[in-house]
């Protein structure tokens, strides 16, 4: 098993995009971060690496692709309970962020969500019980 998870995003303006996470709260690990990246700490052993489109290109040859125009990805992140989920996208839309689509409640799950100023998209949930005791 990963005892780590890092997930690297493209961001146009790093310092906006910062200023948008610390908004609702959140965290950067100054140790890992500089005027090309920034360390969100999404968790104990999370992170969002938000990277300079020049800084990001220097890990890929493929071309950066706009996240306004087209999804690449569906970042998940889950909450405590349903009022956290709200209160996340609530915040995330106070600082700029659009909502995609409703709310959706299936019993088992609460779900919503939010695309950066970027235009990623998060994905923000909560379960009804542990993930485990719907697998054992």
């Amino acid at each position: 098993m990963h005892s780590q998870m890092f997930i690297n995003l493209p961001v146009k303006d790093l310092p906006r995009s910062r200023k948008f996470f610390e908004s609702m709260g959140y965290a950067f690990n100054p140790q890992f971060s500089n005027d090309q990246g920034a360390c969100l700490v999404l968790g104990e052993h999370s992170f969002a690496m938000l990277l300079t489109h020049a800084f990001f290109a220097g890990f890929t040859p493929k071309p950066i692709g706009d996240p306004q125009q087209t999804t690449n990805s569906l970042i998940a992140l889950s909450c405590a309970s349903r009022e956290k989920v709200d209160e996340l996208v609530k915040l995330a839309v106070a600082a700029g962020a659009t909502t995609p689509k409703p709310a959706n409640d299936m019993g088992f799950m609460y779900q919503h969500g939010f695309h950066d100023l970027d235009g990623h998209v998060w994905e923000v949930f909560g379960w009804r019980r542990s993930l485990l005791e719907y697998v054992s």
